[in-house]
């Protein structure tokens, strides 16, 4: 079996063959996860604690966190789920994964060291390699080399060898600038500026709606008093056709 063991701290990492079965089959039955000392793969492991972060069996099939079996299945996989690129839009596939649990069918087991032990690995622990990529958000940053927040984190990124002496550096995520603080500040003035210009349209709406309202009680308050006049005053009999021919003859 083959172990792909990891430093976190110097970066290193190397892949060790150990034939004899006898030596790592204390490791089986355990899971993604679990911790065990470095004595069980050897002396020059002593003092050493890994931790099983993965691996791959023979026809390689990579483990899989929470499947506890030790062996193979086949799980339905949707966007998101490891171990699966859709091609489709929705598209959803059973596919084979090997299970967290280390058995014999294991070829490579990739583990990381917790703890370091009094002697280094060679080509592991015994120097200290430059990161190849380092954290792009502006906060964490910050948190690797213990910046204020007055400092530019722009000095900081890790910066990525190129062709023709040229280094690429990635663009920081969610970083402050003064240029962004100036934009942010035109963009709530003009959002305020929209927000006072709504009150006033909405004031002089209001004020116009009870204008109208006012004439509209104005002009029924008078048509009300008119129809009260008419109905107070006298009415006139009207004269029939005797009337007018006994007025004649008169």
């Amino acid at each position: 079996m083959k172990f792909n063991i990891s430093d976190p701290v110097s970066g290193g990492q190397k892949t060790i063959a150990i034939d004899d079965e006898n030596q790592y089959r204390a490791l089986f039955d355990k899971k993604m996860g679990d911790q065990f000392p470095g004595e069980t793969l050897g002396q020059q492991f002593a003092g050493y604690v890994f931790k099983i972060t993965g691996g791959n069996d023979k026809e390689g099939f990579s483990m899989r966190q929470g499947i506890l079996k030790n062996g193979r299945v086949r799980i339905l996989m949707k966007k998101g789920h490891k171990c699966y690129r859709p091609r489709r839009e929705g598209e959803r596939k059973r596919k084979s994964v090997r299970g967290c649990i280390v058995g014999k069918d294991i070829s490579v087991l990739a583990l990381s060291i917790v703890q370091h032990g009094e002697k280094p690995i060679p080509a592991i622990t015994d120097k200290t390699r430059a990161r190849s990529l380092g954290p792009k958000r502006a906060s964490k940053i910050r948190k690797l080399y213990s910046l204020e927040s007055k400092d530019d984190v722009r000095k900081y990124i890790v910066r990525k060898d190129k062709k023709n002496n040229k280094k690429k550096a990635p663009k920081i995520q969610r970083l402050v600038t003064q240029e962004r603080i100036r934009r942010k500040k035109a963009v709530r003035k003009i959002r305020l500026q929209r927000i006072d210009a709504t009150k006033k349209a909405v004031g002089t709406y209001k004020k116009m709606l009870e204008e109208l309202r006012k004439k509209k009680v104005d002009k029924k308050a008078a048509a009300k008093s008119a129809k009260k006049d008419v109905a107070a005053k006298p009415a006139v009999p009207k004269q029939t056709g005797t009337d007018q021919l006994s007025l004649m003859t008169h």
